[in-house]
Parts: C-alpha cells; structure tokens; sequence
C-alpha cells in the first residue's frame, strides 16, 4: 500500500473525470481504499428511511461519495494551480539532540504546504 501525500484539510483540485476543475477541501482520507472525501464534489443522491429516535426524517439527501486520490492535485498556496508535492528532509538541532524534521513542499512554487 503506497503512502497518500494528500492529508485532512488540504485544497485540492480535481484533475479527472466529471467535477474536473472544481477544488474544495479534504474532509477524510480512506488510506486503505486510497480514497479521499471532498467538500463538494462528487455530490450524490441518497434516499433515506425515517429512523427511529433522534428525528430521522426520510427523504432525498445529497452527500459528497469518495474520489480516488489519483484523480485530485493539491493546489499550490501561491499560485493557485494544482501541484505535486515532494518532501523536504531537515536535521533540526534542539535541547542539544538532533532530530529529523519532514516538510510538505510544492513542486511548482517551492513554498511549504
């Protein structure tokens, strides 16, 4: 299982298939389905039963379903197009021991993420 660069919170930009050119925010990352969920796109429509307790009510509900991480880039902060992203490795020297610092990094601009 590849690891995912896209993280909760990120602004992405879809890149493939109906809502391509739409960007919004990331609200989950699935890493075992290498799926992410995106506020606003991919948009679909539920029907729901009514439930019992807490008010359920019945009806047509639309929600946002998975979209897989290879269909979405996330959007450079300075230029606001879609970019890959690299990652930065750093030795951080504190309280006299070293430690490895990693940082998100954009490929287009070179800005942190």
């Amino acid at each position: 299982m590849a690891k995912m660069k896209i993280k909760k919170g990120d602004l992405v930009q879809v890149i493939s298939g109906p809502d391509k050119g739409q960007q919004g925010k990331v609200i989950s990352v699935n890493t075992e389905t290498q799926r992410v969920l995106v506020e606003g796109i991919n948009r679909v429509t539920k029907h729901t039963k009514a439930g019992q307790g807490a008010g359920r009510t019945g009806g047509i509900v639309h929600t946002e379903a998975p979209i897989h991480v290879s269909n979405v880039q996330v959007v450079d902060p300075e230029t606001k197009k879609p970019t890959r992203i690299k990652t930065r490795v750093e030795t951080v020297e504190r309280d006299g021991r070293s430690k490895t610092v990693r940082t998100r990094v954009s490929v287009r601009s070179g800005k942190d993420l």
